[in-house]
Formats: C-alpha cells, structure tokens, sequence
C-alpha cells in the first residue's frame, strides 16, 4: 500500500488535522476512549482491528498528545490509554459525526446507539455553529481566510 503524503505543512488545519486522526482506526480509537475503553485489548475487541495496525494507531496518538499512557488504575502491571486535553477536545468532532450519521445513514425505525445526557437520560440536541449574536451560520455565510 502506498504511504499518503503527510500534509503536516498544509496551510490547512482540516488537513492537519485530518493528518493525524484522518484514518478510520484513529478516530474509532478516539471514540472508544470517550466511551471509556481503557485497554489495548479492549480496543481490539471492541473495534476488531489487527494487533499491528492497533499498536501503530495507538503509537500515533500516543505521540501526538491525544492518548497518554498510565498505570492501570486497578493496580495490576497494565497500563492504560486515557484521553489527553488535546485529545477531548476531539470530542465536538465525533459528536459531529454522530449526529451527521444518525441523521443521513439510518433509517428511522433501525437500531443505533444514541448519545444521552448523563443528568437528564435524554438526547443530546443537535450542535450548530453560532456567530457572535447565537445565531446559526450555514457554510454559506462563512468565508476562509489565510492569516500568520
């Protein structure tokens, strides 16, 4: 398989960003982590992924400050994958995602997992991106600018 062309100088931040969690392994990865999986085994079970692409994924986020590794928290000689600071931030990411799936890619009736507020058990509301004044703004009514 070729490599892909790293675009860490890319004037782009979706392209940087897309460098370092772009793939389907790392992401899925991310979001095990906010669901609580802790462990590399739990990882593999939970996501089916090859032992080598795990660890090289796992590695990746390691290195990038999204993941730091710790002691297992019960004590035993296993150590744990937790979310960095950089790395919950990602969280608005794949809640993002997660409402664009639920919306374009199930059928009303199928079975899917939701996300639910802790203190209520109820659905989380749909996010928007808001100017200044809280009112919703499309693609539309936004505009890229290059800045140093």
């Amino acid at each position: 398989m070729a490599k892909r062309k790293s675009m860490q100088d890319d004037p782009c931040p979706v392209g940087r960003s897309l460098d370092i969690v772009g793939d389907r392994w790392s992401l899925l990865i991310v979001r095990d982590a906010f669901d609580g999986t802790r462990r590399f085994s739990d990882f593999q079970r939970s996501l089916g992924v090859a032992r080598n692409i795990l660890a090289d994924r796992l590695r990746n986020l390691v290195e990038e400050d999204i993941l730091t590794i710790q002691p297992a928290s019960d004590g035993t000689s296993y150590h744990e994958y937790v979310l960095t600071t950089k790395g919950d931030r990602l969280f608005p990411v794949v809640v993002a995602l997660r409402q664009w799936g639920e919306h374009y890619l199930f059928r009303q009736d199928e079975l899917h997992s939701q996300l639910l507020d802790k203190a209520t058990g109820k659905n989380v509301g749909q996010m928007a991106l808001r100017d200044a004044n809280g009112e919703v703004l499309n693609a539309d009514q936004t505009i890229v600018k290059k800045i140093r």
